[in-house]
């Protein structure tokens, strides 16, 4: 990737204009030192997740800086997911840069400046989306939602201060910010061009742990040496690059080149305040891709690209501290009896916050129907509402069984923090980290309002299921030490901690079902009632396009690829059983009679007639028949010669 540069280029090159730089007169004097910077992008971020990018050439953003970085540029509502807010008649949306965080510089190594031989750089600069004079769209909230958490925070200790008193703070005199903090893991999968998943083999080779923590060889060990160093370059403090669960073993050829790559790795980088933490992960993101594109990988950043093995999560980290007068950082969460206390009554106020609003904090993290595909029993992947604190405070919790847990490290208190660990890649981070610390501002505030000690807190967070609770629902259990897909059944996982989604639709009814809950999200007006009905019609749309346009075809090719296999031959009467079942099989999903229609026609028709209910349930109905023909048809073909 750096082979074409010049010696030295690395040097000279600008990967970032810290916040606190973003004046006119000092941003024209450092891009005309740096020619290869040749466009501006104005990025905002969208209901949907999805992110702007526009080159506008270097010339014309100087030519009108000014202009630029106070009116920002015009586009319209076709251009970005705002239904609701944004409509036909009332379409005007401008993108206006963020001049209180990070920029960076995007380059492209595949094209060199003819003068200066260095790659041609694009100015990403963060923005917002402005609808009648309005901040909206994901940034605009998480923003939004920072400045609220910390008004309503620091205004609630004033009324009772005791809270402080367990961080080791004297007086809230003494507090000169608060810093909400978050951090995300990065987990996706490559491979070479065109090659096809074998099913088996990945899950054989899951099975036996042959790919996790395993060393890293060929192009994807140089790609991901790249990357590594490529983040370092930007400033993001990479820590930790390696491979995940998935994959198989990479397979040389005949003319020496590597072929049949097929991994998953994960790579992560140090924390930092929440916005500008979700900022690195959208482009952290973009540069994987682009790098392991440049060896000749492909990348999918979806939850589950490949059935039957592990998917990738984005765990998201979710802490919140104090900066004192003297500089000094306090953790929130940490208790100053740091090894005698799991954490602080805050930090049991955030986590009861979440745990108990969950249902509504969902829709805005499992969003996809790949997203749903990977919270499965068996992989790793929490399907249950339920949390971990560890069997002592002194023996920190690290169930991967559970949705959200306690992370400590008992020789750095600043470290303490939640792991959340439903988000995928391609959850829309800005909105994750909005909704959680909006509902963990409901669990502290109790706390503070009600006094409330950690012993107490601690005994409500463990109580059983059917005991009444002080904040948390009677009949839930919200804490759980175990591997709770290995020591609960099914049934009982519902019973106690609820029946999860099982499809986007399902999961988009919890803002009609758990009205209480949805107050908590809303209060404060940060996620108001249109925002929510714009996020709720953004999801909807892109579920139905999804699963008419793409579920269905994928499950098409599905059914075509069963055919028939044995011959007159070589058949028994096992391939004539088996292959009866398939074919019947394949008849019900797909092919259309004059008294019965497929399960894919249902689907089209509900659909089409805004049955959305009933598509959901032939949805759910589908997948388990698709399962069941790939199951049988395995068995089929192998029996064959």
């Amino acid at each position: 990737m750096f082979k074409n540069l010049k010696k030295g280029a690395l040097e000279h090159m600008l990967f970032a204009i810290p916040k606190g730089h973003h004046d006119a007169a000092y941003l024209k004097e450092l891009l005309n030192k740096h020619k290869e910077i040749r466009f501006v992008s104005l990025v905002g971020v969208d209901l949907g997740g999805q992110d702007t990018d526009e080159k506008i050439p270097m010339c014309e953003f100087l030519k009108d800086i000014d202009g630029f970085l106070e009116e920002g540029i015009q586009t319209d509502g076709s251009s970005v997911f705002l239904p609701e807010i944004a409509v036909l008649n009332d379409a005007k949306v401008m993108i206006k840069p963020d001049l209180d965080i990070n920029w960076i510089v995007d380059y492209n190594f595949n094209n060199l400046d003819n003068e200066t031989e260095m790659p041609i750089g694009t100015l990403r600069i963060p923005s917002f989306l402005i609808h009648n004079n309005k901040e909206v769209g994901s940034r605009a909230i998480l923003k939004d939602t920072i400045k609220n958490f910390k008004e309503k925070l620091m205004e609630n200790l004033k009324i009772n201060s005791n809270p402080l008193d367990e961080l080791g703070i004297e007086s809230i005199n003494d507090i000169e910010d608060v810093v909400l903090t978050s951090a995300t893991e990065l987990e996706f999968w490559v491979q070479t061009p065109n090659d096809k998943a074998d099913e088996e083999s990945l899950s054989t080779s899951q099975t036996l742990k042959e790919q996790y923590w395993k060393r890293t060889q060929g192009i994807v060990r140089t790609a991901l040496e790249t990357t590594m160093e490529v983040i370092r370059l930007y400033g993001y403090n990479p820590e930790m690059g390696h491979k995940e669960v998935g994959g198989v073993r990479q397979k040389l050829g005949l003319n020496k080149r590597e072929g049949h790559i097929m991994e998953q790795l994960e790579i992560d980088w140090k924390f930092d305040e929440a916005l500008q933490a979700a900022d690195n992960e959208l482009f952290i993101r973009d540069l994987v891709q682009d790098i392991y594109n440049h060896h000749g990988l492909e990348v999918s950043f979806r939850a589950k690209p490949i059935e039957g093995v592990a998917g990738s999560g984005e765990h998201t980290h979710l802490g919140v501290a104090f900066k004192l007068k003297n500089g000094k950082l306090v953790n929130a969460f940490s208790h100053k009896n740091f090894t005698e206390e799991y954490m602080s009554s805050l930090a049991f106020g955030g986590l009861m916050g979440i745990l108990k609003h969950y249902e509504i904090i969902n829709p805005f993290i499992t969003s996809s129907n790949d997203a749903l595909n990977r919270l499965k029993p068996g992989f790793e992947a929490p399907v249950c509402i339920v949390s971990s604190l560890g069997e002592s405070a002194k023996i920190p919790s690290r169930n991967r069984s559970i949705l959200i847990g306690l992370i400590k490290d008992l020789s750095n208190p600043l470290a303490t923090r939640f792991e959340l660990r439903s988000p995928n890649p391609l959850s829309n981070t800005y909105l994750v980290m909005a909704s959680s610390y909006q509902v963990m501002l409901d669990g502290i505030t109790h706390v503070i309002k009600e006094n409330r000690n950690t012993k107490e807190l601690e005994i409500e967070i463990s109580k059983p299921f059917g005991e009444e609770g002080i904040y948390l629902e009677q009949n839930r259990q919200y804490r759980s030490e175990e591997d709770v897909f290995e020591y609960y059944t099914e049934e009982e996982r519902n019973k106690l901690f609820g029946v999860p989604p099982r499809t986007v639709l399902e999961n988009l009814r919890n803002f009609d079902l758990y009205e209480d809950k949805l107050n908590a999200l809303m209060v404060d007006g940060i996620f108001n009632e249109k925002i929510v009905a714009s996020y709720k019609m953004t999801v909807l749309e892109r579920w139905i396009t999804e699963l008419e346009g793409r579920i269905l075809i994928e499950n098409m090719d599905i059914v075509r690829n069963c055919k028939k296999i044995h011959s007159s031959e070589d058949i028994s009467d096992m391939d004539v059983v088996m292959w009866n079942r398939v074919d019947e099989l394949r008849w019900s999903l797909m092919k259309d009679t004059v008294d019965k229609k497929s399960m894919f026609t249902k689907i089209r028709e509900a659909l089409a007639e805004k049955r959305f209910d009933e598509a959901s349930d032939l949805q759910v109905e589908t997948k388990d028949l698709i399962s069941k023909l790939k199951e049988l048809y395995l068995v089929y073909a192998k029996n064959q010669f």
